[in-house]
């Protein structure tokens, strides 16, 4: 179940993201944020109710995707911009940018371009809890293209073979870059990839906060009791493209606009109210927070400096 206070925690979460994306797509077309970013429009109730069952002491891995899942996971807005803008002020003194933000200190070990990439991270920081005897879990977000990497197979089934304290979050937004599911994936359901390897599986609506926190209040509890990973696959939608300059002839306006019409962030608005949870006020001002956050965030970016061009050779190589 999930008390009130924790029902506005994962709403606040929802709308930092979304408004930090739609302010990082803002100043892209404003060419002040150079490269192009994989915005989480859309999608923002997997990241922030799974990360609401997380504390600090939890690992999390991310995708090319990740802003969302940082913000999620504690990011400070501010500092996460200014590293999306190459900013010596940013999580990762810019050197990181829009895919590779990481911050351990909030369990975030990082961002991977690398489609896959971050899943055997994931196992890894799973298996160092498990020889510690702690009770931390490592969650690892990939996207439906991801399940057909051999990193994805590989860290399922070692995963249940040491059954180690591993949550697989699988984003399935319905495309590989441009390539619809039907196309490229043998199963409609990817969590029947969890048979294989022995582990529970579950599918979900990636749009009902209620829905996902059921299952990862599931899969949390048995990963800290020690009982093995699981697999979850939340179906949502990015309501952009894949990158910011996609021209999206793949899929229709009405497709797009059909999915709007599911938006997570006003389901979970009508819920808390039609329950008596939460008030229209309350929530506006929550709204009204995000976006001032969000501008605090823009001018703390826009203000601060480019890295010394002195210091390009730091963090390169290990001199300890």
């Amino acid at each position: 179940m999930i008390d009130k206070k924790r029902l506005l925690w994962i709403y606040k979460k929802m709308q930092e993201i979304r408004k930090f994306e739609e302010k990082a797509l803002e100043l892209f077309e404003k060419d002040k944020l150079r490269g192009s970013v994989h915005l989480y429009v859309g999608e923002e109730a997997v990241a922030s109710t799974v990360c609401s069952l997380l504390t600090d002491a939890d690992y999390i891995t991310s995708t090319h995707r990740g802003h969302g899942h940082c913000i999620a996971k504690g990011a400070e807005l501010a500092p996460a911009l200014a590293e999306l803008m190459g900013k010596s002020t940013g999580y990762c003194g810019g050197r990181g940018g829009s895919m590779h933000i990481a911050d351990v200190t909030k369990g975030n070990l990082g961002a991977n371009a690398i489609v896959g990439g971050g899943m055997p991270i994931a196992v890894g920081g799973a298996l160092a809890a498990k020889l510690r005897g702690t009770d931390q879990v490592a969650v690892t977000f990939f996207g439906d293209g991801a399940s057909n990497e051999g990193t994805f197979h590989e860290s399922l089934n070692l995963a249940s073979v040491w059954k180690l304290p591993v949550i697989f979050v699988c984003e399935n937004n319905g495309y590989g870059i441009s390539v619809p599911l039907w196309q490229s994936t043998s199963v409609e359901d990817i969590s029947l990839r969890g048979q294989g390897y022995n582990m529970p599986a579950y599918t979900v609506d990636g749009n009902d906060v209620i829905a996902i926190n059921e299952v990862v209040e599931i899969a949390t509890e048995r990963a800290r009791k020690g009982e093995g990973p699981t697999l979850i696959e939340c179906k949502t939608y990015r309501w952009l493209g894949h990158w910011t300059g996609d021209p999206q002839n793949y899929r229709t306006k009405d497709e797009i606009e059909a999915w709007k019409k599911k938006c997570p962030i006003k389901r979970l608005e009508e819920y808390m109210i039609s329950n008596n949870i939460a008030t229209a006020e309350e929530l506006q001002a929550i709204e009204k927070q995000a976006i001032e956050d969000t501008n605090y965030a823009e001018k703390f970016a826009l203000e601060s400096p480019f890295p010394d061009e002195s210091t390009v050779m730091d963090y390169v190589f290990y001199e300890g």
